[in-house]
């Protein structure tokens, strides 16, 4: 049993979470318990239809879990009002594997898109952009259309683009799935540098290189239970 000190020092807090959906599809997670500190990086592993994306949903409240208990950041998610839903979500920030970028935005117009957003004052924007470029190792690349980059190029300004507002967390769902060694390994640096600035890391993937380099905190998820939680581990298929 955690008490309550564990659960306001806790990042991510999980406690015996189901999520079930009606018809065929059934159980996709059952009684999950996952709890991980600030600035971890935890990488989630587990073959499709594992439960993977359902646990981001459930973080991300796309999802609403059936039963059971998630606190992020210090909110409690049977407290969280629908109204306030945005303002969990700026602490969280998400990279999808498909980059989903303003093909009509430059660089900087893509990152400054997600602060106008929020509401955030020009001046303030032409501070921040700049900033979370350097991060990624785009400076120099503010006025390029996303056509004109590799795809490790695009997915790096994702990534600065959902670390603009500072979250607390970054969950990054597969990353590095439509690009090549080189250019997934620069985005995995990329989320290490984030992680080292003190930001949380959640990142879900496929590649048993990355998992087995990395040599992180590895959560395996099978038919919508956890079989294993353990540091410093390798992927074993």
């Amino acid at each position: 049993m955690l008490s309550d000190f564990d659960i306001i020092v806790l990042m991510i807090l999980l406690d015996r979470v189901t999520k079930t959906y009606k018809g065929s599809q059934g159980v996709a997670l059952e009684r999950i318990n996952l709890h991980i500190e600030p600035k971890e990086f935890v990488i989630v592993i587990g073959q499709s239809g594992a439960g993977k994306t359902t646990l981001l949903r459930l973080l991300t409240r796309e999802e609403r879990q059936t039963s059971g208990k998630i606190i992020v950041g210090g909110i409690d998610y049977d407290k969280l009002k629908d109204r306030d839903i945005p303002m969990l979500r700026r602490k969280i920030g998400v990279v999808f594997q498909d980059f989903k970028l303003l093909p009509n935005r430059t660089v900087y117009e893509n990152v400054a898109f997600a602060l106008e957003i929020v509401g955030m004052g020009k001046k303030e924007i032409q501070r921040t952009v700049p900033r979370v470029l350097d991060i990624v190792n785009l400076s120099g690349r503010e006025k390029s259309m996303p056509q004109e980059l590799s795809g490790g190029e695009r997915q790096r300004v994702a990534i600065a683009r959902a670390i603009a507002r500072q979250p607390k967390i970054l969950i990054a769902d597969e990353p590095t799935g439509n690009l090549d060694p080189k250019h997934a390994w620069d985005v995995i640096k990329v989320l290490e540098k984030i992680n080292r600035y003190g930001t949380t890391v959640l990142l879900t993937t496929h590649n048993q290189d990355i998992v087995n380099r990395l040599k992180r905190r590895v959560v395996t998820i099978k038919n919508g239970k956890i079989v294993s939680d353990r540091a410093n581990a390798e992927y074993k298929s």
